[in-house]
């Protein structure tokens, strides 16, 4: 009963709105999900990024203002003669600011990626405090409740569990805060996680935002 109460069983929260992502400064959550549907708008933007085979690979270092705010992302210029451009840049400005807000982070890492093959491929865990995830289009990642696959045994093909009704997996729109090994009391307790692979042709647009400071 003791160790339950010092170390209780890592839950994941998957919420409607906005706040559920609040949950991930819970002790007891590792994964917090707002499930959410993108605009029409913004899923044309994604279409239209994803015609073709053009490679897509934005990494940004992004630093708070003395106010404490973000400045939207820079983006390459030519996604501004793109129908729902504004829809994009909006949404990536919202989730840098919530991801800011809730953490108190002043320096934020952002990643907006094309993958055609599975980044991740084996479940694992994240050497970082908290990730934020967002699957604009695709297949979206795959995340295991705690005591589906040993810990130890984590990157090993042979472990991971051959129950599909074991494997969870996020949708395309939904906005997930994960916990790694690097939050301050969650070592060994963050979320085991893979990439998914893709679906023949299909690629996915990935985002992810890291806290740095």
């Amino acid at each position: 009963m003791l160790d339950s109460v010092i170390n209780p069983v890592p839950q994941q929260i998957i919420g409607t709105q906005p706040d559920s992502l609040a949950d991930i400064l819970r002790e007891d959550v590792n994964l917090a999900v707002w499930r959410r549907e993108l605009s029409t708008e913004l899923q044309h933007m994604v279409s239209r990024l994803l015609a073709g085979d053009r490679p897509i690979n934005e990494v940004l270092v992004l630093q708070a203002h003395t106010s404490g705010t973000f400045k939207v992302p820079n983006l390459p210029a030519a996604w501004s003669q793109l129908d729902g451009f504004a829809a994009l840049r909006d949404d990536l400005q919202w989730l840098v600011e919530a991801f800011a807000c809730l953490l108190g982070a002043q320096r934020i890492g952002l990643r907006l990626r094309r993958l055609d093959t599975p980044m991740c491929p084996r479940f694992h865990v994240d050497q970082v405090a908290v990730r934020l995830i967002c699957t604009y289009a695709g297949t979206a990642s795959e995340w295991l409740t705690e005591g589906c696959m040993a810990r130890h045994l984590l990157g090993q093909a042979a472990a991971e569990p051959s129950d599909p009704r074991q494997i969870h997996a996020l949708q395309a729109g939904d906005v997930a805060l994960a916990k790694g090994e690097r939050w301050l009391g969650n070592q060994g307790r963050g979320l085991i996680h893979r990439s998914p692979t893709p679906e023949n042709g299909q690629s996915r647009l990935l985002l992810t935002l890291d806290w740095l400071a």
